[in-house]
């Protein structure tokens, strides 16, 4: 999960302008309340079968910022050596913040991933 923000004080005044401005990320909607990390979205990653890692831009690898350059914030699927966009940012902007129906549409995802 790769978060439409950089890590660190800096990032997180450069976000908190932005979100002045009218810019936000959807997966921040999701996984924060006003002050900080929702626990039900704790309890939805640390319940997933599957690794999880939740970065910030900045946080990347050199290979997962190239594969995912312009599309934060969105969900990627790592399997073997491919990348797979599993939840892109207007899929993450239909939950509008909420936690319960976001773990659906992930869990969907997935179930769709494992097919393949």
């Amino acid at each position: 999960m790769i978060y439409d923000a950089d890590s660190g004080i800096s990032g997180e005044l450069r976000y908190v302008l932005g979100t002045i401005r009218g810019n936000h990320c959807a997966l921040c909607d999701i996984s924060h309340g006003k002050l900080r990390k929702k626990s039900e979205f704790e309890e939805l990653t640390c319940s997933l079968e599957i690794p999880v890692d939740v970065l910030h831009r900045n946080e990347q690898s050199p290979e997962l910022a190239a594969f995912t350059a312009g599309l934060q914030p969105l969900v990627v699927a790592h399997r073997q050596e491919d990348l797979k966009v599993l939840l892109s940012a207007a899929d993450l902007d239909q939950v509008d913040g909420d936690v319960d129906a976001f773990a659906q549409l992930l869990k969907s995802a997935l179930a769709e991933t494992e097919q393949v």
